[in-house]
């Protein structure tokens, strides 16, 4: 039985705080699941204080980090402001976090980026140092990064045992781990570059997406099927010339105009071509979670009243 479609918005690029309160609002009256926020060193609001404010002006709307950089916080610190933000929302939050991707963010606030390697087993240790303080009582902890002795961290989330976890990623290491522990597996880009460039576009191919599923399927076991499948549509358009414009960008992103109008990062075409890729999407790796930009929000929303929650 597939999952149920979701959508939601990034508003990344919404630097006003009073301009996110908005668009989160006109996000739920247009019957988006929720919204999310990055989490960069650049010009948007910070993730965690800009939903709160969110669900403050919202009553419904998923609070959804799309992810936080792990290396930017320490867990112990994080679980409370998600376990409050959690609280405060009723059980709407879902946290997003990875292992931390780009290098501009690492040079300006110097901090030191290592290998990717050490990265995800920092991730994975910070994930069970979060899953420890969202449980009941006091627990101890002894990795490689982390070290925590009879923590009994408060409050405790609304939700139990803990917010939906998501963890996106675009390589095998990082989708592993993903597959193994989260609610929700997020597909993206391989961003071990550091920065987006046109060179990341085949890592979100059709083909790429195919090995990345394999990764998912053998390592998620028999929890498979428990898993939601979330992408990120970093190319969004309504358009009742979809092969043109198709052929314009394709270039742009390094790939094919074959693939791009099957790869699961872009979408574009009349509403009812849409409609079909999402279900298509959906049959065949199983994604039923998309998130796009908050210049879509508009334009999608009659794919949203059309799909959502079926």
């Amino acid at each position: 039985m597939p999952h149920p479609f979701k959508f939601s918005v990034s508003l990344g690029t919404v630097g006003d705080p009073d301009s996110l309160v908005a668009s989160a609002r006109r996000a739920e009256e247009l019957g988006y699941h929720g919204i999310s926020l990055p989490d960069h060193l650049d010009e948007q609001c910070g993730p965690l204080v800009g939903l709160s404010a969110a669900a403050a002006a919202t009553s419904g709307l998923a609070l959804t980090h799309l992810v936080l950089a792990n290396d930017y916080r320490h867990p112990v610190v994080l679980a409370k402001e998600l376990a409050t933000l959690d609280l405060l929302s009723r059980g709407r939050l879902e946290f997003g976090i990875g292992a931390g991707w780009q290098t501009s963010d690492y040079q300006r606030a110097g901090i030191t980026k290592d290998r990717a390697g050490v990265r995800i087993e920092r991730l994975a240790e910070a994930i069970k140092v979060l899953k420890g303080c969202f449980a009941d009582g006091p627990f101890d902890f002894n990795g490689n990064h982390y070290r925590i002795e009879a923590l009994d961290s408060q409050p405790k989330p609304y939700r139990r045992p803990h917010p939906r976890l998501i963890v996106a990623g675009g390589g095998p290491k990082v989708l592993t781990l993903a597959a193994q522990v989260a609610d929700i597996v997020g597909i993206n880009f391989d961003l071990r570059a550091g920065a987006i460039g046109a060179e990341i576009g085949p890592t979100g191919s059709t083909e790429a997406t195919e090995r990345k599923f394999a990764v998912i399927r053998e390592a998620a076991g028999d929890r498979i099927d428990s898993i939601e499948i979330q992408t990120r549509v970093h190319f969004a358009a309504v358009t009742d010339d979809r092969d043109g414009l198709i052929a314009a960008m394709a270039p742009g992103f390094m790939i094919t105009a074959e693939d791009a109008v099957t790869m699961p990062h872009v979408l574009c075409g009349t509403i009812e071509q849409m409609t079909d890729t999402v279900r298509t999407w959906r049959d065949r790796w199983g994604i039923s979670y998309l998130t796009w930009s908050a210049d879509a929000m508009e334009p999608l929303a009659p794919l949203v009243e059309q799909l959502a929650g079926s």
